[in-house]
């Protein structure tokens, strides 16, 4: 059982480890402190989901305060172990779409948290591809194959709304299949690529960039992994959506019920281009959309 002289966070991570610091943040911001005024007990799945179970597991035993945690599939996992344990969450999915509720205004149970699924994002990928090719006609969507196909469907639509023509790949950790997937997009002679924000995609997000640029492929991340290297980066930084998971958690240490609070929809629009990258493609970006990132990698 956790120590119960201090109030104990079990955190729970289906990628990488990076943007939890904005969660840690947010917490300081509440009074919050490591080993001053809470605990944690943190495990980091590195993309390799099938540690999460045992993981949710764990926390359970311990009975910690309130799981805090980030990916839809992290959340089911916690699901299923507990009934009782607040759980907070962040997720770039839709959490009712991927089954994490039926309500926003009231989710119920003991679940709650934050979201920064945006649907129009999808298609700003593939208007930003286009900007910098004219002439794209496919393009390819990198997925992890563990988690539900909600983001990998929603960029495929956006593709095809653009009368576009897609490639969906997803691939499967902890070794991911990537070299199968970048020889399949040369076969299919895909234009660009969109890597998903999903947990296989954070680790091998340097592998990928790299990749994609030795084949000549623009290629766009999620915000948070602008420094793979991709061309663009663009959305609500998964940093920014963890820090406001803080919120939620104080008011759970509170006495607060997760399913008496709303769930809440972030939607930052931040683009960042690698000017580097484009050099290295030999495209020019336009000036309009130099003016509007909040970033420009020289």
């Amino acid at each position: 059982m956790a120590s119960k002289d201090l109030p104990t966070i079990g955190i729970m991570i289906a990628g990488t480890e990076r943007p939890i610091e904005g969660f840690k943040t947010g917490l300081k911001e509440f009074g919050l402190v490591e080993g001053q005024t809470v605990k944690f007990e943190q495990r980091v799945a590195n993309g390799e989901l099938g540690k999460l179970p045992a993981f949710a597991a764990e926390l359970a035993h311990l009975n910690v305060d309130v799981i805090a945690l980030i990916g839809a599939v992290t959340a089911r996992a916690a699901q299923k172990v507990t009934t009782t344990i607040p759980i907070i969450y962040s997720v770039v999915v839709d959490p009712i779409g991927d089954g994490l509720t039926t309500s926003l205004e009231r989710p119920g149970g003991n679940m709650t948290g934050v979201t920064s699924f945006d649907p129009n994002q999808a298609r700003t990928h593939v208007d930003l591809l286009r900007s910098v090719c004219p002439k794209l006609s496919r393009v390819a969507v990198l997925s992890d194959k563990g988690v539900s196909e909600c983001m990998s469907n929603s960029n495929e639509h956006a593709i095809r709304d653009r009368g576009l023509s897609s490639q969906i790949l997803r691939v499967l950790g902890p070794d991911p299949d990537l070299d199968g997937a970048f020889a399949a997009m040369k076969r299919e002679q895909a234009d660009a690529l969109i890597a998903v924000e999903e947990p296989i995609i954070g680790p091998n997000r340097m592998r990928i960039a790299q990749t994609a640029v030795a084949l000549q492929l623009p290629t766009i991340f999620p915000r948070e992994m602008a420094d793979a290297g991709g061309l663009f980066s663009y959305g609500t930084s998964l940093r920014t959506a963890t820090r406001h998971m803080a919120q939620y958690v104080k008011n759970v240490l509170d006495g607060a019920k997760p399913g008496e609070m709303p769930i809440r929809t972030l939607s930052a629009h931040e683009l960042v281009v690698n000017l580097q990258t484009a050099a290295r493609l030999g495209l020019t970006v336009p000036a309009d959309l130099l003016d509007r990132a909040v970033e420009v990698i020289q």
